[in-house]
């Protein structure tokens, strides 16, 4: 089943709580603050140098409104769950990120998992999670590399167009690959695991 409109109708409905989440200046200081209805920011700022990190950051309490969020800065359309998208022939050459397993793992702390189409024909993986925590964790132990993340939600861009435009969505890069290079000038904060960084560094 396609959720499209269901994504227009639940962007109606909060586009008011978002335009006023989304309009603090970029010092981010509301990172706890306030309820989450639909997905709020405490930031908009793009620049790298100074972007933040474990603060401000977006929050979404359900899969439609991560992608009306995201949808503010790129494009996520035709939101399918994660293993309806997997059973499909659009998988075969285009997988999603992960798979439902990992939905059911509790040890991911994974709530609920669902893909989207961008404009460049690429599919993006959305997570909603339930401990971010758990989800860190995960990722260092399975040596899952990097993913940008909310407060708690997780995506992974199609391709490098998305993540060219989502630079500017205040998400930071969960990184936990021991391998990678963080260029100076970029922000480097400790995750709540050790051994994964969070950074506004989004490597292509």
């Amino acid at each position: 089943m396609r959720f499209r409109r269901a994504i227009t109708i639940g962007a109606l409905l909060l586009v008011s709580a978002s335009m006023t989440a989304c309009g603090g200046d970029s010092d981010g200081g509301n990172s706890d603050g306030g309820g989450k209805t639909g997905a709020s920011t405490g930031t908009g700022k793009a620049d790298n140098s100074s972007a933040p990190t474990s603060t401000g950051l977006p929050a979404a309490s359900d899969m439609a409104s991560v992608a009306y969020y995201l949808n503010q800065y790129g494009s996520c359309l035709d939101l399918t769950p994660g293993e309806e998208y997997d059973d499909s022939s659009l998988a075969d050459r285009d997988p999603a990120w992960g798979d439902d397993n990992m939905t059911r793992d509790p040890a991911w702390g994974i709530k609920e998992r669902a893909v989207c189409r961008d404009n460049y024909d690429d599919s993006s993986t959305l997570l909603l999670l339930s401990d971010m925590k758990k989800f860190q964790t995960s990722m260092h132990a399975k040596n899952y590399g990097s993913i940008l993340i909310g407060k708690d939600f997780a995506v992974e861009p199609g391709g490098t167009e998305t993540i060219e435009d989502l630079k500017a969505s205040g998400l930071v890069a969960l990184s936990c690959d021991p391998e990678r290079q963080i260029p100076s000038g970029y922000t480097q904060e400790p995750a709540q695991v050790d051994g994964c960084v969070l950074t506004n560094y989004y490597a292509n």
